[in-house]
C-alpha cells in the first residue's frame, strides 16, 4: 500500500509544541492488548539525531535493541502509550470498527501532548481518509495542528519509527507479563505463531472459559476449533 495525506486542522486549542509520531504494536495478534505508541520530539531533537540513534521501523530491531532505543528516546522526548485490551477490542470489532478504535486512541494521545504536528502511520487502506478522520475527531476535542498520515510511515520517517518503538516495547512488557502468569507457553500473540495457535487450541478444547488474553472476536479461533492438535517450534529439532 503506498499514499500519503497531509491536513491542517482547525479548532481552539493551539499546539504547544514539537512533533508527534503515532503508530501502533499488536493489530494483528489474538492475544494481548493492541498498543498505541506516541513519541514527541521537540525541535531539538531532528531526525537526523534520530537516525544516529538508530531509530527505525520496531519490526527490524531486536527485542534488546528495542528496549535500549527506547530507554534512550526517553531521555530526549515523552514516550505515551494507550493500551486497548482484548474485551474492548472484541467490542469493536464486532462493530467493524476495529479502525475506529485505532483512531480514537490516535486522537485522545494528540490532545494529550498537543504538538505542532502529528506523523501517523495510516491503518486504513486510504490514508487520505484516515487523516481526514484523524483530523476530525482531534479538532472536535479543540486541536489543531498539522497531520500527516502515510502508510509504511514507521519505515519512511524516523519520529513514527519512535512511535513504533514505543508501541512495540510496551506490547512486549505486556506480552512478558501474561507469560509470567500462564503455565503454557503464549508465544508471540499472533496468529502465525504454532506455540500461539497451540495455546489457544488446547484452551478451546478443553471447553471451559477462554483466558481473558484472549480476542474472541478473531476468525483465528473458528479454524482452531477442529484443527488437529499443533507441535509447538521448539520441538522440532
Amino acid at each position: 500500500m503506498g499514499g500519503q495525506s497531509t491536513l491542517r486542522t482547525s479548532g481552539r486549542q493551539r499546539p504547544t509544541r514539537g512533533r508527534l509520531g503515532l503508530d501502533e504494536a499488536g493489530r494483528g495478534s489474538v492475544l494481548g492488548p493492541l498498543v498505541v505508541g506516541a513519541y514527541l520530539a521537540d525541535e531539538k531533537v531532528p531526525d537526523e539525531l534520530l537516525r544516529e540513534l538508530g531509530v527505525k521501523d520496531s519490526k527490524l530491531l531486536r527485542p534488546a535493541t528495542r528496549e535500549s532505543l527506547y530507554g534512550e528516546l526517553r531521555t530526549r522526548g515523552r514516550a505515551v502509550a494507550f493500551r486497548a485490551e482484548p474485551a474492548l477490542i472484541d467490542r469493536y470489532v464486532g462493530k467493524g470498527r476495529y479502525n475506529d478504535l485505532e483512531l480514537e486512541m490516535m486522537a485522545r494521545l494528540v490532545v494529550r501532548l498537543s504538538p505542532r504536528e502529528v506523523f501517523a502511520d495510516a491503518c486504513d487502506v486510504d490514508a487520505a481518509r484516515f487523516a481526514r478522520e484523524l483530523e476530525r475527531r482531534t479538532a472536535a476535542r479543540g486541536w489543531r495542528g498539522t497531520i500527516v498520515a502515510r502508510h509504511k510511515a514507521d519505515r519512511d520517517l524516523p519520529i513514527v519509527g519512535a512511535a513504533s518503538i514505543v508501541a512495540k516495547v510496551v506490547r512486549d512488557r505486556a506480552i512478558a507479563r501474561l507469560q509470567s502468569e500462564s503455565v503454557r507457553r503464549l508465544g508471540s500473540g499472533y496468529p502465525s505463531d504454532p506455540l500461539t495457535r497451540e495455546f489457544v487450541r488446547r484452551h478451546l478444547s478443553e471447553g471451559g472459559p477462554l483466558p481473558s488474553c484472549v480476542r474472541r472476536s478473531w476468525a483465528t479461533l473458528d479454524t482452531l476449533k477442529s484443527a488437529p492438535r499443533l507441535r509447538a517450534l521448539e520441538t522440532f529439532r
